[in-house]
């Protein structure tokens, strides 16, 4: 592992998560948006006084966050909200229009709160959405301070400091009318714009402006599915993993990661007739990796090429059915790595493996249950028993400690 992570930062992969890690997300909210309900709270400071694996824990805030539900919890719905924002400013999305609210629930909106840190500086931004097309209100505040609100069910908006963030020569009035007229349409094919996506499209941002680092952090969150990377349209997709481990340097940390996981290999890529590249097993003859390779080689080469090939693009990562495909030792390798040489990222991964809950691999303020029932609750306030680096957690949870 030390060669591996001696490796990135050769190549500079290692530093430019440093430059990521200003912003983290602090707190994040959530209310009537599928099978939750109830409010929902993940919140990223309230850290334990546990002295053990401090690498979970980037500036005092979680960073690495083990989730462990049964089936049919909502591991992947909790993904698809927190990637929500993302969805909101930069205007596309992977979720199909189904639905949206909870069943159960009489109101008729879902919440989404989102409280980042950027030094001393705390930026809270909140929406309502009926819908995933349609809002209903927005809001952003820093340091406690209200810079706008907008409430598009009554046509209500306030602006009153935009000034706090360079955008006080910003045309309002155009947004507000922009706004009039998505009301009249009956039928909405696009979604709403909300104002902060205005601002960011129409105000020339200062170089250390809050609202640019916000911007840059949520273009680099990333959701992953393990389960939906195998059962993608897999040759044209490898071609493009192929021309990145075109370069040698790249192909020799692929083959040390699998190595690292525990796949004892050696690879080849050769280019084919057709121009094109084929990676191989490299043995006395050549034996062709994807046609070849069990399912969790694969998925192991698919979260690389998603996560690691490219980790100087993310901020964070939702890894849902992280440990789908392979054997336990694998994943509590994999979620070593992922301390070890990203640092700066905060990255959740889910799972229904209870080897995994585990003080060796995580503590007790980053590993939460979900029930059934829609609640997250992490370890820590699930008993009232003192927990403790010696405690045998999966042990504990069996024998219903955590109920």
């Amino acid at each position: 592992m030390v060669r591996l992570l001696y490796q990135y930062r050769r190549r500079g992969t290692y530093n430019l998560w440093l430059n990521v890690g200003d912003v983290m997300l602090k707190k994040f909210e959530l209310k009537n948006y599928k099978n939750f309900k109830e409010s929902l709270t993940i919140d990223f400071s309230k850290v334990g006084a546990f002295q053990f694996n401090p690498e979970c824990l980037t500036d005092n805030i979680i960073s690495k966050i083990l989730i462990y539900g049964k089936n049919a919890t909502g591991k992947t719905n909790l993904g698809t909200a927190i990637m929500d924002i993302h969805s909101n400013l930069f205007g596309y999305t992977n979720v199909e229009e189904c639905s949206f609210l909870n069943a159960n629930s009489q109101d008729e909106s879902a919440l989404f709160s989102y409280t980042f840190v950027f030094g001393n500086d705390e930026l809270l931004y909140e929406y309502s959405k009926d819908s995933y097309k349609e809002f209903r209100d927005e809001k952003l505040c820093i340091n406690g301070k209200q810079i706008f609100c907008c409430d598009f069910a009554n046509g209500e908006f306030d602006f009153c400091n935009l000034e706090c963030i360079n955008a006080e020569t910003l045309n309002t009035e155009r947004y507000v009318q922009s706004s009039e007229m998505y009301n009249c349409v009956e039928e909405q094919i696009e979604t709403r714009l909300p104002f902060l996506r205005w601002v960011i499209s129409n105000t020339i941002l200062q170089e250390n402006s809050n609202i640019l680092k916000l911007i840059e952090y949520v273009r680099r969150m990333d959701m992953i599915s393990v389960g939906n990377l195998m059962k993608r349209s897999q040759r044209e997709d490898y071609q493009k993993f192929f021309e990145f481990l075109g370069k040698k340097e790249e192909l020799e940390a692929f083959e040390e990661f699998l190595n690292t996981m525990g796949v004892q290999c050696k690879l080849t890529l050769e280019r084919l007739p057709d121009n094109q590249r084929e990676l191989y097993f490299k043995y006395d003859k050549l034996i062709t990796f994807y046609d070849n390779a069990s399912s969790g080689t694969i998925a192991l080469a698919d979260i690389y090429y998603k996560v690691v090939a490219n980790s100087h693009l993310a901020s964070f990562i939702y890894i849902d059915e992280f440990d789908a495909f392979y054997h336990y030792e694998i994943a509590e390798k994999l979620v070593n790595y992922f301390k070890e040489i990203y640092p700066k990222c905060q990255i959740i991964i889910t799972s229904h493996n209870t080897k995994l809950i585990s003080n060796r691999l995580m503590r007790p303020d980053c590993l939460f249950i979900l029930s059934r029932e829609g609640k997250l609750t992490s370890l820590c306030d699930a008993t009232t028993r003192e927990l403790r680096e010696g405690h045998n957690l999966e042990k504990m949870y069996i024998a219903g400690e955590f109920d």
